[in-house]
């Protein structure tokens, strides 16, 4: 089946009493047994539940994966992967992931004993510099975020290959809809599903799907100790969104590519990070290993943060809020908002400005969202 009609059918038949033509929600925290040796295949939600199992079984068809577990959010995702590391490891990370990320790596597991190098990703050779004796995992973010810098998936994968090393890539910014990480070379993929994958801003959610038999079990294991699974009804709403997936995304890639030209044009505006506009320094790369550009934009806006206090006043269709990926678009600050938690100097070098603007286009007509940001571009 294509793209679009895996979203809709995969998951959905887990009713034989009444053929429901929709995934049901089963809120049972609990299943009774048949007798001491013999159950349903559930016997308690934190392990395992029907409708999140829907969830985990449509992720992994779209990811072209064999297993799935979805969690309560991106941040216990990430967080399920990291307990496949033991205190001592070294692991490489992009110098400008998003904020959550970076606080989880650099405050809480680099006390518990573990060791991260921060580097310019868009440079393999930075990358395989960085591997030590004890480095077990390379985490890939590309598109970055805000910055949107190009990862070379094919070649970090083939980098860690050569080393025995495991690469992680958080797909989130594209969806598998645009870019599917295991077609070039990576071991686990991970996804907020509260962005594109539920599309609609009322959910919080996460993934991690695996392609690797001995990861799949692992994370299982993972997730279910730690009790960090999804709740059925939260996996029915993004079970919900993900039908939906291909054509809003068509919606939100159009819109994108209007803002970006519409910006690279405007006199406030220094710079626009966009991998769809050919003056993209990775735009080839990014035509190579995506299907699309997605629907982020960031921009550099002349003045810093003194214009951008005068300018997000006068918008009345972008809202000022963190998250990305819903039908509605948000502008977002990161020096105060998604990446705060960042340290000033480590923002500074991974290129994030007081000037820097992030965008979560929407699906909104792209007419109605030019004419938005231009009225706060005037002020």
């Amino acid at each position: 089946m294509k793209f679009e009609t895996r979203s809709v059918h995969v998951g959905v038949d887990k009713d034989p009493s009444y053929n429901s033509a929709t995934t049901p929600i089963y809120p049972s925290s609990t299943f009774r047994w048949d007798d001491l040796q013999t159950n349903r295949g559930y016997d308690y939600t934190r392990s395992g539940n029907p409708t999140r199992r829907a969830l985990e079984e449509n992720l992994a068809a779209l990811e072209g994966g064999i297993d799935c577990r979805a969690t309560s959010t991106g941040m216990s995702a990430i967080a399920a992967t990291m307990h496949l590391f033991q205190p001592g490891t070294h692991i490489i990370a992009g110098n400008d992931i998003y904020g959550g990320t970076y606080r989880l790596f650099d405050k809480l597991f680099r006390d518990m004993g573990f060791d991260f190098s921060f580097v310019d990703m868009k440079q393999p050779e930075l990358v395989k510099a960085a591997i030590t004796p004890q480095t077990k995992c390379i985490w890939i973010e590309t598109p970055s975020n805000p910055l949107l810098n190009i990862v070379d998936m094919a070649a970090i994968s083939s980098i860690a290959r050569a080393a025995g090393l495991i690469t992680i890539s958080d797909n989130t910014f594209l969806s598998p809809y645009l870019q599917r990480p295991f077609e070039h070379g990576v071991d686990i993929v991970i996804h907020s599903t509260t962005k594109y994958l539920n599309g609609h801003s009322d959910v919080v959610g996460g993934a991690v799907i695996t392609n690797k038999k001995e990861h799949a079990e692992k994370i299982g294991m993972i997730v279910n100790a730690l009790g960090l699974a999804c709740s059925p009804f939260d996996a029915w709403l993004v079970l919900r969104g993900v039908k939906t997936l291909g054509p809003r995304m068509e919606a939100h890639q159009k819109g994108a590519m209007a803002v970006a030209k519409f910006l690279k044009g405007h006199r406030q505006v220094e710079k626009v990070y966009y991998p769809g506009l050919t003056e993209h320094p990775q735009h080839e790369l990014a035509k190579k290993q995506q299907y699309g550009f997605g629907a982020m934009v960031s921009f550099e806006l002349a003045g810093g943060r003194p214009q951008v206090e005068k300018m997000i006043p006068q918008l009345k269709l972008f809202q000022l809020a963190e998250s990305l990926g819903g039908v509605e678009s948000l502008i977002d600050y990161p020096d105060t908002m998604t990446h705060v938690s960042m340290p000033l100097e480590a923002r500074r070098a991974g290129g994030i400005t007081d000037k820097t603007i992030r965008l979560s286009i929407g699906i909104e007509h792209p007419d109605d969202l030019i004419a938005d940001l231009a009225r706060g571009l005037e002020a």
